[in-house]
Parts: structure tokens; sequence; C-alpha cells
């Protein structure tokens, strides 16, 4: 994997956000959603290389708080793949990212992720209603 910087102005920098923390962040949430009795089975159905997945995830916080555009996939298409993914799954994923968060992460760091989950949470879901005629 090569090497994609911080941007100057991520949002990350100023609070201390770093590769190790991003990394540390996601495989302890992954950890939780695995055993998690809601979460659980909707990831371990799907995923079938978690190291593979957690680099992916990896890459896509980094791009969320660093700006390094290490991410290249397209969240939507595959979450409106999964035709069981509902507000209570959204709600459970939140709840978890910020207690993970506020676990591993400086206080400013944590507020930083759970503000951008929070944030693309609601994207995703809007994305998911517009795909099923839910929402114009």
């Amino acid at each position: 994997m090569s090497y994609h910087p911080p941007h100057p102005k991520a949002p990350g920098l100023s609070v201390g956000i770093d590769e190790a923390m991003v990394a540390d962040l996601v495989n302890r949430f992954y950890a939780k959603v695995r055993q998690d009795e809601l979460l659980g089975p909707v990831f371990n159905s799907r995923i079938e290389d978690w190291d593979e997945h957690l680099a992916k995830l990896s890459a896509f916080w980094s791009s969320v708080v660093l700006m390094t555009g290490r991410y290249k996939g397209q969240p939507m298409p595959a979450h409106v793949a999964i035709s069981e993914i509902g507000e209570d799954h959204f709600l459970r994923w939140l709840e978890l990212f910020a207690e993970t968060a506020k676990a591993v992460c400086p206080p400013d760091a944590a507020a930083l992720f759970v503000d951008r989950s929070q944030r693309i949470a609601q994207s995703l879901q809007l994305g998911i209603a517009a795909s099923k005629g839910i929402i114009a």
C-alpha cells in the first residue's frame, strides 16, 4: 500500500488523529460489531475476509478525517444492497461507534469521529430510502 499523507487542512490533524488511531478505532469497533446480536449477523454473513475489510474501512476513515484519499470505494451501493438494514441497525452502529471512539481516542478526536459517523449514517439512510422509493 502506498503512503498517502494527510491533507494539511484535514480536520483530524488538529485533534491528534493519525493512521494508528484510525486503525485502532476501526479494529476495536468491528471486533464489537462482529459480536453484536443485531449487527454481527449482518456483517458476518457477508464479509469473507475481515483483514481486507478492516483495511478498506481504515482507508475510508483515513480519507474522512485525514483527507488522505486512500479510500476508492463506493459505500452507497454496498449498503443499498443489504435489504435488512433498517434504522435500528444504524442506531446500534452509531451507539457502538461512539462508545468505541470515546474509549480509544482523546475527547476532541472522538467528537470528530462521532460527528462524521452521524453525518455518514444520515447520508446512507437517505440514500437507502431513496433507492427504495421511500423518498424522492
